[in-house]
């Protein structure tokens, strides 16, 4: 039975600690924190895992005396392995998956999601042990990889706030749009974005995207237009033209090479509806 002590006692800790011991592993308790003294944190475990924000690894891990035979495995998503010197066996694992809170956390980490990988052949062990699937992310790309990570789930987070605050404008409650984003995001993994996209955007209808920019509140028409362009881009075809039209006025159109920016929607209400 592999053994595993943990630094950080936040709810990703926590939630590898509770998801770990299911899997079968010995995890030391407690778990350490601040106060407590770092130095021997390695010794004596097959393996020391820093659930500890991005920013604190590196001090973290210069508080624990390297031991030869320990893996020390972060896991953050956008740094690589120098991080963790001068650890002789560094490695990185993170899970794509949102920890809320240890149970939450323990049961998704545990329910055959994504991690990312590298390193020390041990975080590839965790992985497997907690059922996931993996994939490695060299370090050149990690932070690219984790900026991935963080559109996929906190802006959609984002997005769906400012879903409730456009709707509660009009006086409904976000749990009604919720269906819709669910139904969205199945569609993505059926048919890929492209496909998968509908709505104004897709069709060219510029007049019905000035009527939201005019009902919307001012505060959210800049991420509007943001999300419009966003759209845009999924809308050029196989041969490098958008299929959507360019508007030169509201009202009339023309065809223009992908590679052109995307189309400028109204800066003020245009009076028309």
């Amino acid at each position: 039975m592999p053994t595993v002590r943990i630094i950080g006692p936040g709810r990703a800790g926590r939630s590898f600690a509770r998801a770990l011991s299911e899997a079968g592993w010995a995890v030391v308790l407690p778990l350490l924190g601040r106060g407590d003294d770092l130095a021997g944190a390695a010794t004596g475990v097959d393996v020391l895992v820093l659930a500890v924000p991005d920013d604190a690894i590196a001090d973290v891990a210069h508080a624990v005396r390297p031991d030869r035979s320990t893996p020390v495995v972060h896991l953050a998503g956008s740094l690589g392995l120098s991080v963790l010197a001068p650890h002789p066996r560094p490695g990185a694992l993170h899970p794509l998956v949102a920890l809320p809170d240890p149970d939450t956390g323990a049961r998704r980490l545990r329910s055959g999601v994504t991690f990312a990988v590298a390193g020390d052949p041990i975080a590839s062990a965790m992985a497997s042990a907690l059922g996931g699937d993996q994939v490695e992310v060299a370090d050149d790309v990690r932070a690219a990889y984790h900026a991935a990570a963080c559109v996929a789930a906190n802006h959609v987070v984002a997005l769906l706030g400012q879903v409730e605050r456009i709707a509660g404008a009009a006086g409904l409650p976000l749990g009604a749009f919720l269906p819709l984003a669910r139904a969205a995001v199945d569609d993505v993994g059926r048919l890929g974005p492209r496909r998968a996209l509908t709505g104004p955007a897709a069709r060219g209808d510029w007049l019905t995207l000035a009527r939201h920019l005019e009902a919307i509140p001012e505060a959210d028409r800049s991420a509007y237009r943001a999300g419009v362009g966003l759209a845009l881009q999924l809308t050029v075809g196989a041969e490098g033209r958008a299929r959507s039209a360019r508007p030169d006025s509201l009202g009339e159109s023309r065809h223009e090479p992908a590679a052109a920016p995307a189309p400028a929607l109204p800066t003020a209400p245009t009076g028309r509806s």
